[in-house]
């Protein structure tokens, strides 16, 4: 078998990080912190901080600040700072902003609910990139909250000509449509998979690594399932993603989205995240009793 490839820029298992909140709903620093150093000593090889999964919605401006700050020195391994909205100026003033908290590159979703052009969508980034100096960038393609499609073409337009724009987070669930975008994108464009079940049909066409949600408790299994693709153990690779499939299905429901079940999960696991802000508010019972079979199913790395 040959060895794993060396690590890209972030790492190949990034934990989409939940925020940690109090008992009366204040975001909790140092539980984040703890969760950080859990998490980089648990499988993940870098951190993205108020993503969706990060409640990034509910946060304030000064909120997500703090967090980065504290975050980014708690840890070593690479941070990822949210800085994305749907208004380009918030987002370049974000982005302005996260580069004097010590993080190591921002993430930029798609403009939501608005649904602008793919030209609108162009320079929406090009402005974002521009704002972001020598921080590097990664897009964030998910139409499902974004309600528009970062087109391949617009994806290399910019990845071509914005020097910032590195990478991208791919959740627009279409294996061939990425498998085009690798092939053509730039020397030095990372494609990460933004969905755990997609990460082996991502892999296969050019994906570097993941950006995930069960790293949060399952992140060495994850690692393990990428290293055996990597080298060359197909048969490995698979086994491994399949005693997962319970992991993915549990991440989000209709009726418990994303972040609800990771947060249970990490309670599960003894760290104090909290529930979640409203819209999603806090956890059924049933829900936890999930998380907790999750949990143990998934037990230590074999």
């Amino acid at each position: 078998m040959s060895t794993v490839p060396d690590l890209p820029r972030f790492g190949r298992v990034i934990t989409a990080m939940v925020t940690p909140f109090d008992d009366d709903g204040a975001l909790d620093l140092p539980a984040a912190q703890e969760l950080a150093r859990w998490l980089a000593s648990h499988g993940s090889d870098g951190l993205v901080l108020s993503g969706s999964t990060g409640e990034s919605s509910v946060l304030a401006d000064d909120e997500k600040l703090a967090l980065w700050r504290a975050v980014a020195e708690a840890v070593t391994i690479p941070v990822i700072a949210g800085t994305g909205s749907n208004d380009t100026a918030h987002s370049v003033a974000m982005t302005r902003a996260a580069r004097e908290c010590g993080v190591d590159g921002v993430l930029v979703v798609t403009p939501y609910y608005n649904r602008p052009s793919q030209a609108g969508i162009y320079e929406h980034f090009r402005a974002v990139a521009e704002a972001a100096g020598d921080l590097p960038v990664l897009l964030y393609d998910i139409p499902v909250r974004s309600g528009r499609r970062i087109e391949s073409a617009t994806m290399l337009r910019l990845a071509r000509e914005v020097p910032a724009v590195v990478g991208l987070k791919d959740a627009a669930g279409d294996p061939p449509g990425t498998a085009h975008l690798a092939a053509r994108a730039p020397a030095g464009f990372e494609i990460y998979s933004g969905d755990d079940v997609q990460t082996l049909p991502l892999l296969a066409v050019g994906a570097v690594g993941l950006i995930s949600v069960a790293s949060h408790w399952a992140g060495a299994r994850l690692r393990a399932v990428i290293d055996a693709f990597l080298t060359g153990d197909l048969a490995r690779a698979i086994a491994g993603n399949a005693e997962l499939l319970d992991s993915f299905d549990f991440e989000s429901t209709p009726e418990f989205p994303n972040p609800l079940p990771a947060k249970a999960a990490l309670r599960a696991l003894g760290l104090a995240v909290g529930q979640c802000r409203l819209p999603m508010g806090s956890a059924t019972p049933e829900l936890d009793a999930q998380a907790a079979k999750i949990v143990a199913a998934v037990g230590p790395l074999r």
